[in-house]
C-alpha cells in the first residue's frame, strides 16, 4: 500500500527543518551511548572521550556530550538534522598517481577549491605551473583528503630538492627524466614501478625500493610521517572551529589495498585531530583486518580520544575481494570477533565515483528475481565477464578477472544476512556515500555541463577526455569515467563530532552529483496522509527510525512496517537549473531458506514518464516533479524474515558529460567516440540513501542481542586481542 504525492520545493523543505522534541533527541543518544551491565570498565573510544571531558570543560556536542575537541558550539544547530553536502575521497599532489599526472595542488589548494576559491588544474606552463583555471559553482561544507598512504614518503622523498635520494635512478625514473621504453603498462606504469611493484597483477604484496627507503624502509616511513604531519597542519588551518561553523576539514588517508591489481581500497577517517603518529599503508600492513585491528590499538583504545571509521570504495573493480569472507577455518568465537571489528570500524561504503557505480548488476550468480533496468549506469566491467560465483579473481584494474555480485553493494548488504545466518554477526550493515576520487585536489567538483577531467594532465583537453585510450590500464579509461558523486549527511550541525556521529549511525546518502535531497523513515504505524503535514521529519522520527537504523520485529502482530519517504529535486543554478525528479524507488532484499539472493524493485511516488532529453541540443523535454513523497507499506512481507530497504530516486534524462563536450566542437572535429553507439550519449542521475535493516523473528537469538546492544558495549565483551587470527 502507498500514498503518493509530488510536492512543491518550499514547503517539502520546511517539513524537513522543523524543530526536534526532546523524545526523538533523547532516543538518538541512547542509541549511540547507552550500556550494558557487561560495560563496567569503561573502554574503547567511549571510555577516550569521557576521560579527555573530565580534563577540559567543553561545551555539549548535539550527541548531549562535550564535543571530542576544543571549539565554539555551532550557532546554527538544527536538532531534527540539516543535510551537509562533502567529499570523503579526493587526492592531491601527495598522492603517486596524481604527481605524475602533473597535479601540484597540495592539501591547502584543495580544501580552498573545497570552499569555492579558484584554482589551477594541469597542464603545466613552462615555469611548471598548472594553468587551467577551476572553481566550484557551489562550494562544499566538508571535505576529507585521502591521499594514498601507500608511497607517500617515496613521492615526497623523489620530488623535494635536498632529499637524500633525490638524485637516485628510481627517483629520476619516476620525474620523467630518464625514459623506460619497454613497460607492459606504457610510461605512467613505468613511472610507478620505480617506486613500487604494484602493477604486477600476479603480485598480492608489494614492498618498498631499498634503493630509496633503505633495508628496513625506515627512510620512506620517516618521510610518510612528515606528510602526515602537514596534511594535519593542513586540515587545522581550514577547520572552522568557530560559532559560524562554515567549513569542516577531516584527518584522512586512502589505504590502498591492490592485491593482485584488484581494488580492495579503504579510506581511513578520522574523528577529529587526535589520531596516530602514522598513517597504515597497505604496503606495511597487506591484510585489510590488520588495518582495522591497528586502527582499533592505535586510535580507538589510545585513550587520546581517537576515533576512526573506513569507507571502503571501488568495490565494483574489487574481482569479489573487497567483501570477501575469509578466515572460515578460524574458531568460530574468533570469526566473530573479526566481523564485529569490521562492522564497528566499517560503517559506509562508497556507491557512485568516478571509476563507475558500485550499486547493483543484472544476471549475477544466484541472484532471484526481475532485472533491474536502472543497474547498467556507469557500469564498468563488461556484460560477458565471467562471474566469480563463490569465489574471487583479480586483475580487475585491467579489466581482467570475475566480477562478483559482492562487488556490489546492493548484494553485499544480503551477504551480510547469510554471515549472520552462519556466525551470528553481520559485518556488512553499510550506509551509502557517494564520492569523486578525483586526483586534481578538486573534492565537490562533479557538474556534468563544467566536467574537466580528474586525473591532471591525462585529461586535460576535451580531445583527451574523448578518446577511448589504449591504456592496459582500465582505471586510466577518460570517456568511461564520469564526474564521480557526492555524500549527503543529515547532522544537526556542520561541526566535525556531528558529521562523525552521522556517519556512524549511517544517517547518509550519496548522489551521481546532483544536489538531490531525501528523507527516509521506518516504523510501526505512519499515517497515509503524513506527506501532506508540515511536521513530517519530527513524526518520522518520533514514531520510528531514519535511514540507517534497525527496526525489531514485533512480538505481537505481524503487520508490515510503514515507511515514508520524501524528495526533492536539485534546482541547480540560475545558469544551470538542476533536473525534475522522475520517480522515487523502494529497493528490497532478502535471503530465501537456500541463502539465495533476493531483490525486487518498488516504483512508490512518481514512475515512468515522457520525458526525455534532445541529445543534439542537450534540452531536456517533458514534465518531472520537484518534490515526491510517499507513505510505503511491503505488500510481500513476512514478518519471520530478514529484510532490508533502501530508497533509490531518480531524475529524469539528462545528457552525460560526453554527449555535451562533444557538441561543444565542431562536426567535422568531433572523434569517433562522439558517434559511437555503445557509448551512453544520456544519463539519469540519481539518489541512493542508506538503508533500513528489518530484523525478522527466525534471526539467531545471539543475533539479535548483538543487534540491541550498544556497538562498543558488545565489544568489549568480545576484546580483540593480540591472537586476532591474521
Amino acid at each position: 500500500m502507498r500514498t503518493a504525492h509530488s510536492r512543491n520545493d518550499q514547503n517539502s523543505r520546511r517539513a524537513q527543518r522543523r524543530p526536534a522534541s526532546i523524545l526523538a533527541i533523547a532516543s538518538l543518544l541512547i542509541a549511540a551511548f547507552g550500556c550494558s551491565d557487561s560495560d563496567t570498565n569503561t573502554a574503547g573510544v567511549l571510555e577516550d572521550i569521557e576521560e579527555s571531558d573530565l580534563n577540559h570543560e567543553r561545551v555539549l556536542s548535539p550527541n548531549g556530550r562535550p564535543y571530542s575537541e576544543d571549539r565554539e558550539a555551532c550557532s546554527n544547530r538544527e536538532p531534527l538534522k540539516q543535510v551537509l553536502w562533502g567529499e570523503l575521497h579526493v587526492h592531491s599532489s601527495l598522492s603517486m598517481d596524481a604527481y605524475l599526472w602533473d597535479v601540484r595542488n597540495g592539501p591547502d589548494e584543495t580544501y580552498r577549491f573545497a570552499k569555492g576559491e579558484k584554482t589551477y588544474f594541469p597542464p603545466l606552463d613552462d615555469s611548471g605551473i598548472p594553468s587551467r583555471a577551476a572553481q566550484l559553482e557551489r562550494p562544499i561544507d566538508f571535505a576529507a583528503l585521502t591521499d594514498h598512504a601507500s608511497f607517500q614518503g617515496e613521492v615526497a622523498l623523489c620530488t623535494r630538492r635536498g632529499s637524500a635520494v633525490y638524485e637516485t635512478r628510481g627517483c629520476r625514473i619516476f620525474r620523467a627524466e630518464i625514459g623506460v621504453t619497454d613497460s607492459p603498462y606504457g610510461e605512467i606504469g613505468a613511472r610507478m614501478g620505480a617506486l613500487s611493484l604494484a602493477l604486477d597483477p600476479r603480485a598480492t604484496n608489494v614492498g618498498r625500493s631499498p634503493e630509496l627507503c633503505g633495508s628496513d624502509g625506515a627512510v620512506c616511513r620517516n618521510a610518510m610521517r612528515d606528510v602526515w604531519k602537514e596534511q594535519q597542519a593542513a586540515a587545522e588551518r581550514h577547520y572552522d572551529r568557530s560559532a559560524a561553523c562554515r567549513f569542516t576539514t577531516f584527518h584522512a588517508y586512502e589505504y590502498t589495498a591492490t592485491p593482485g591489481l584488484a581494488k580492495v581500497h579503504h579510506n581511513v577517517i578520522f574523528r577529529n585531530a587526535q589520531v596516530p603518529d602514522a598513517p597504515i599503508p597497505w604496503i606495511d600492513e597487506p591484510d585489510v583486518y590488520g588495518l582495522w585491528k591497528k586502527l582499533d590499538d592505535q586510535c580507538r583504545n589510545a585513550g587520546t580520544a581517537c576515533d576512526v571509521l573506513t569507507i571502503p570504495h571501488n568495490s565494483n573493480l574489487s574481482n569479489g575481494n573487497m567483501f570477501a569472507v575469509t578466515g572460515k577455518d578460524l574458531p568460530m568465537e574468533l570469526q566473530r570477533k573479526r566481523a564485529l571489528l569490521r562492522a564497528e570500524i566499517e560503517t559506509l561504503g562508497e556507491i557512485t565515483q568516478i571509476k563507475g557505480d558500485s550499486e547493483c548488476r543484472n544476471d549475477m550468480y544466484q541472484v532471484m528475481g526481475k532485472p533491474d533496468e536502472f543497474c547498467s549506469y556507469e557500469e564498468w566491467r563488461k556484460p560477458d565477464v565471467e562471474d566469480c560465483a563463490e569465489g574471487t579473481g583479480f586483475g580487475a584494474l585491467l579489466d581482467r578477472g570475475c566480477v562478483s555480485r559482492t562487488d556490489y553493494l546492493r548484494y553485499t548488504l544480503l551477504e551480510g544476512f547469510r554471515e549472520q545466518r552462519r556466525i551470528g554477526v553481520n559485518p556488512y550493515k553499510l550506509g551509502f556515500i557517494g564520492a569523486t576520487d578525483a586526483h586534481n585536489a578538486n573534492p565537490g567538483d562533479v557538474e556534468e555541463y563544467s566536467y574537466q577531467g580528474w586525473s591532471g594532465s591525462e585529461d586535460a583537453s576535451v580531445e583527451q577526455r574523448l578518446d577511448p585510450g589504449k591504456s592496459p590500464i582500465n582505471a586510466s579509461n577518460s570517456l568511461a569515467a564520469n564526474p564521480g558523486g557526492i555524500a549527503g549527511i543529515w547532522a544537526e550541525e556542520n561541526s566535525r563530532d556531528s558529521i562523525f556521529d552521522a556517519m556512524q549511525r549511517k544517517e547518509t546518502f550519496g548522489t551521481s552529483g546532483p544536489r538531490i535531497t531525501a528523507r527516509f523513515f521506518g516504523g510501526g504505524d505512519y499515517p497515509e496522509d503524513l506527506c501532506d503535514s508540515p511536521d513530517l521529519v519530527e513524526q518520522g522520527y518520533a514514531g520510528g527510525v531514519p535511514m540507517g537504523g534497525d527496526l525489531s520485529a514485533q512480538p505481537t502482530t505481524d503487520a508490515a512496517p510503514h515507511f515514508v519517504v520524501s524528495a526533492i529535486r536539485d534546482i541547480g543554478t540560475p545558469d544551470h537549473p538542476g533536473g525534475f525528479l522522475q520517480r522515487i524507488q523502494i529497493v528490497k532484499g532478502w535471503l530465501d531458506d537456500a541463502d539465495r539472493f533476493h531483490q525486487e524493485v518498488f516504483d512508490i511516488a512518481g514512475g515512468a514518464n515522457e520525458a526525455t532529453v534532445d541529445p543534439n541540443t542537450c534540452q531536456p523535454q517533458g514534465a518531472g516533479h520537484d518534490g515526491l513523497c510517499a507513505v510505503w507499506t511491503d505488500p510481500e512481507f513476512d514478518a519471520a524474515n530478514q529484510a532490508v530497504y533502501y530508497v533509490r530516486v531518480l531524475e529524469n534524462p539528462s545528457c552525460r558529460w560526453n554527449q555535451r563536450q562533444c557538441l561543444s566542437l565542431q562536426q567535422d572535429e568531433r572523434p569517433a567516440s562522439c558517434e559511437d553507439a555503445e557509448i551512453p550519449k544520456t544519463i539519469q542521475e540519481r539518489l541512493w540513501t542508506s538503508p533500513i535493516w528489518y530484523e525478522g523473528r527466525t534471526a539467531n537469538a545471539a543475533t539479535t542481542a548483538n543487534e540491541k546492544t550498544p556497538a562498543g558495549a558488545e565489544f568489549i565483551a568480545l576484546r580483540v586481542d593480540e591472537h586476532l587470527g591474521l
